[in-house]
């Protein structure tokens, strides 16, 4: 198993798909660093030599990765919400931040459905019952 940006990468994937494993790079920006190296798409990476290794860890720490990217995140988001722009505002409520609808969409981020109101009719009627059964 090779070990890339602190991430242990299956021996048996192609190194095109083995780069996306790594937090901070996607399909394009794999693409690019294998065809910057030369190497071929439909490589393994048990069929790389430590060199070839080394060459690919050199090339993928010149993009933030892992920790520098979270942290990176966490800090842009800290600003936003210091500065109390409206997106740090959004942030801090856990609300979409990107324009998205909330009135009746966004279940994931406003949690699950929440009744309000709904009960009166229900509450005034075993009131009702009540009063009939102390009388």
């Amino acid at each position: 198993m090779a070990r890339i940006s602190g991430i242990e990468l299956n021996d048996n994937l192609r190194i095109d798909y083995a780069l996306t494993r790594i937090k901070g790079i996607g399909w394009a920006l794999s693409k690019q660093i294998i065809k910057a190296l030369g190497f071929e798409m439909s490589t393994r990476i048990k069929d790389l030599s430590a060199e070839d290794l080394n060459k690919i860890t050199n090339k993928v720490e010149e993009n933030p990765t892992e920790g520098d990217l979270l942290r990176r995140v966490r800090s842009n988001i800290a600003r936003l919400q210091a500065i109390g722009s409206y997106r740090g505002i959004r942030h801090t409520k856990g609300l979409p931040t990107r324009g998205q609808r909330t009135k009746t969409n966004a279940r994931t981020k406003r949690g699950k459905r929440k009744t309000v109101g709904a009960f009166k009719k229900e509450a005034l009627a075993k009131q009702a019952q009540a009063k009939k059964d102390t009388k």
